[in-house]
């Protein structure tokens, strides 16, 4: 049986590798046994901020609606649960942009919700 030489899988693996740590600093970018730890970790830290990610972005909208209903005279739980009472189901996103962009219409789901809730609260 013919001698397997491994220099070229060995060469695509470390080629792969250095791509990732394009533009790190130092020898994370050019040291095999480096690059590989700092890819690796960096792999991690991307997966974890991906779902970090929409949470703040969940966050920012709702303090984008609390600053809205604020101008209304409601806050933010009231307002919610004035649109669920009432039956509108729209999501947080969704409502967010229309306060941007719509306040006639955000003004509108304002009165609903507060039509919604009970009076003596």
């Amino acid at each position: 049986m013919a001698r397997v030489k491994r220099g070229v899988t060995s060469h695509a693996k470390h080629k792969k590798v250095f791509k990732a740590a394009k533009g790190f600093y130092g020898r994370r970018k050019n040291t095999i046994r480096a690059a590989k730890a700092a890819v690796d970790r960096a792999m991690q830290y991307a997966t974890r901020d991906r779902k970090a990610k929409k949470r703040t972005i969940r966050a920012l909208w709702i303090q984008r609606l609390n600053a809205a209903v604020r101008e209304h005279g409601l806050v933010y739980s009231r307002f919610i649960d004035g649109l669920n009472k009432a039956g509108i189901e729209v999501d947080r996103k969704v409502l967010s942009d229309i306060a941007i962009k719509e306040p006639e219409a955000f003004a509108a789901l304002c009165e609903k919700a507060k039509a919604a809730l009970p009076a003596a609260a």
